[in-house]
């Protein structure tokens, strides 16, 4: 690249940082003038720090000094460690790594509020645990309690999602993994484990180098403050795993593709029924079979799929019955106040926090390798940068599906933390010279979300 092109790459990766933080300043103050002036004390957007869900509290914990170290040693350690060590050891490494990094950023606001009593409150799973004695009657009746007015209605929570998240707690508890703490290092395990996954997706559908380059930026996703801890990390770590497992498939790069497209669509099938919005996968799932052309798996992941649709429907939940009653509750809630035309956008404005400016850059990298992709595929599969290119846009296009349905009115830096992941790759298409400074701006991000600003759910 000539130095007149690193020059021009330069400026629009400039242009398109100040443009996600104006995005983002213009949703916080327009965000305040509506909760302030529309709906008295409470506010239409029912935030407290709109755009995000959270509150304005300057802190510091347990989890600082850890925070801070973990971040030192990506920034500085992290892209030579991920070009030099061998493939077996880095993909233990970079889950090990966002591990450490989402429980440090945790205990920033200390065990109790950051760790153990964030699934215990009253619109949480684990109010709910001990209501259920019998799973075949559970699920018989699951829907007849979503509804407000219904009796012994389920927490926010619980009925905004199919029955499988509340019975992943409940089998938790059944085990002796009972309370708060517990579950949440599971959702911190498990959802920090979506690094590894797109770090294997991404190796098999766009090349090693690409994953490489990508690794330190999967670690220090700013994603980590709210995968830590919500349920909604432990959906974004099984689905990233359904989609690596298809990727792996798909390219063949593994001596049992077979077995790994089955459990993909176990993967799959289980995701769909933790939370309706993961639907949207299957726009994933097509990109990822576009790229490898091949529909070889799709055979295997309807059978990984099946046990899953028969079991619950035998046990008495319709999944399609779930959801169209979770959206009659939603809108009995304060998505009937809520503004579709300010969350429209104030949605994705809420993302350039969840994702990091240097995601933001690397979309806008994304733009020309993505042209030349769709504009040769079909002459051959795109490979490398345009591989990847591709990949990110079929993550973009399910943030933009679920952003028209008006199913997700605020909350999003959470509730999209499934897709939210896929576009953390594109910092691989960033100039690698500048690498360290980037993930510099991507752990400043995290680090000043989570110090200046309490986090909800």
């Amino acid at each position: 690249m000539t130095v007149s092109a690193r020059k021009r790459e330069c400026r629009r990766n400039v242009w398109a940082v100040a443009a996600g933080v104006v995005l983002f300043v213009l949703a916080a103050v327009i965000g305040r003038v509506l909760n302030r002036t529309v709906y008295g004390s409470e506010g239409i957007l029912r935030l407290g720090w709109p755009p995000l869900y959270a509150w304005w509290l300057p802190h510091v914990g347990p989890g600082t000094p850890a925070a801070l170290a973990v971040a030192a040693l990506v920034v500085v350690y992290g892209p030579p460690t991920a070009r030099r060590v061998s493939w077996r050891v880095l993909v233990p490494s970079v889950w090990g790594a966002a591990m450490a990094w989402t429980w440090s950023l945790a205990l920033v606001d200390g065990w109790g509020r950051g760790i153990a009593e964030r699934l215990t409150t009253s619109l949480e799973y684990l109010q709910s645990v001990d209501d259920v004695h019998d799973v075949p009657a559970f699920l018989r009746d699951f829907t007849h309690h979503i509804l407000v007015g219904s009796p012994h209605i389920w927490p926010a929570q619980v009925a905004g999602h199919p029955p499988g998240a509340l019975l992943t707690f409940v089998g938790l508890d059944r085990i002796g993994l009972s309370g708060g703490a517990w579950a949440a290092a599971w959702c911190i395990t498990v959802g920090s484990s979506f690094a590894a996954a797109v770090v294997v997706a991404v190796r098999a559908l766009c090349g090693e180098q690409l994953a490489r380059q990508a690794a330190p930026f999967l670690v220090l996703a700013p994603a980590a403050v709210w995968i830590g801890v919500s349920a909604d990390g432990y959906f974004a770590g099984v689905a990233s795993w359904a989609v690596a497992l298809l990727a792996l498939a798909a390219t063949r790069t593994t001596r049992v593709p077979r077995l790994a497209s089955v459990g993909a669509g176990l993967l799959l099938g289980l995701a769909w029924y933790l939370s309706y919005g993961l639907t949207f996968l299957v726009v994933l799932g097509a990109a990822v079979l576009l790229l490898a052309r091949s529909a070889r798996p799709l055979p295997y992941v309807t059978l990984g799929v099946l046990p899953w649709v028969v079991a619950f429907t035998a046990a008495g939940f319709w999944w399609l019955d779930g959801c169209t009653t979770l959206v009659e509750r939603y809108y009995q809630g304060a998505a009937k106040v809520r503004p579709y035309g300010y969350f429209i956008w104030a949605n994705l404005a809420a993302q350039v926090l969840t994702v990091g400016l240097a995601t933001v850059a690397g979309l806008c990298n994304a733009a020309r390798p993505l042209r030349s992709a769709v504009r040769g595929m079909r002459r051959r599969s795109p490979a490398g940068r345009g591989a990847l290119s591709v990949l990110v846009a079929g993550a973009l296009c399910m943030m933009l599906l679920a952003d028209l349905s008006g199913m997700s009115k605020a909350e999003t830096e959470r509730i999209w933390l499934t897709f939210a992941v896929w576009l953390l790759p594109a910092c691989a298409l960033l100039p690698r010279r500048a690498h360290v400074g980037w993930l510099a701006a991507q752990a400043t991000l995290a680090l000043l979300v989570n110090h200046l600003l309490l986090t909800g759910w």
